[in-house]
């Protein structure tokens, strides 16, 4: 599969770029069952085609950034349901290999290799607090085999996401500045703060001499609090910001389902855009329909965006 044509931080200079959605809720919409503390990175083992089918949706929608299916797949996760290590190995490289594959041959796509927090494996809803009682090395020691294993796999970013306090992120950067491939940091907020409670300003600020650093930003998050912490960074950080907010609802960990009422609006792309934002998308509960209809919104704003959004109908397949 060919590489893009330029490195993702060359796009994000000449103009805003957008990202996909959620990819669980896309998969639930082709009939796949994500029970499990694996979730999504289940379907590595189980149903690979659900996973490509899932960001050829994205692509037909205007995607041009395609974050991977591994936000809940380590080592730890898998050794926990009888996974091996070599078999892990070859699993996380897949998620990388499937999203390549679902670009097929065009060179405006970028693969973002997923890298979830150390929550995210506990599958108890630590993302949304952070505070995990581990150290900046313990961190550190947790997520580095991870990320050698992605840069390995030839990503053209890494997307460390959802990260709820800046410990984590600390430990994050830490292995980001020696492997060699661009990585973009995003955390999970509420209101002025990460999930920790610490302030943005200081959040964002951890990224500043971080070279490997392309974006900062938010995703996962209330979209009444995206257009705030845009501003925040923009104003705390020379880098482009990335931005990809939820629905809106929120996720009850023990009824293990989703509640509220959705407020993800594509126009918002638009202010985002004029706020600083270059990367720009949607998380959970945000599909190819969303994104679509924020692609048309970034291309109707004057100017030339630095990769046309399509607009094209998603395709589905269902999980047998």
């Amino acid at each position: 599969m060919p590489a893009p044509a330029r490195p993702l931080a060359q796009a994000l200079a000449e103009g805003p770029v957008v990202l996909d959605g959620g990819l669980s809720n896309q998969l639930a919409d082709q009939g796949c069952d994500l029970d499990g503390a694996l979730w999504s990175a289940r379907l590595l083992a189980d149903a690979p085609e659900q996973i490509e089918a899932a960001h050829t949706a994205y692509v037909r929608a205007g995607a041009r950034v395609l974050i991977t299916s591994g936000y809940q797949a380590t080592y730890e996760g898998f050794a926990a349901r009888g996974i091996g290590r070599e078999e892990a190995t070859a699993l996380l490289r897949r998620s990388v290999a499937l999203a390549r594959a679902a670009a097929r041959d065009r060179d405006d796509v970028w693969v973002a290799a997923s890298v979830g927090p150390y929550g995210a494996m506990l599958a108890d809803g630590s993302e949304y607090r952070g505070r995990y009682g581990l150290s900046v090395a313990e961190l550190e020691r947790f997520h580095r085999p991870r990320m050698e294993t992605l840069a390995e796999a030839g990503p053209d970013v890494l997307a460390l996401e959802t990260v709820p306090d800046t410990d984590e992120a600390e430990a994050l950067l830490r292995i980001a500045e020696g492997l060699g491939v661009p990585v973009w940091l995003s955390y999970s907020v509420a209101g002025g703060a990460t999930r920790a409670g610490q302030p943005l300003e200081e959040a964002f600020r951890i990224a500043a001499d971080t070279d490997a650093v392309i974006a900062v930003g938010v995703n996962c998050c209330d979209p009444a609090d995206a257009t705030r912490a845009v501003e925040t960074a923009a104003a705390n950080v020379d880098r482009p910001v990335v931005v990809y907010p939820n629905s809106g609802e929120t996720w009850d960990e023990r009824a293990r389902d989703w509640s509220g009422v959705r407020a993800f609006d594509p126009a918002l792309a638009a202010v985002w855009q004029s706020s600083g934002a270059r990367l720009i998308g949607g998380c959970c509960r945000v599909g190819p329909a969303q994104i679509s209809a924020l692609a048309r919104a970034l291309a109707a704003q004057p100017g030339k965006t630095a990769v046309e959004g399509g607009g094209g109908q998603a395709i589905l397949r269902r999980c047998s």
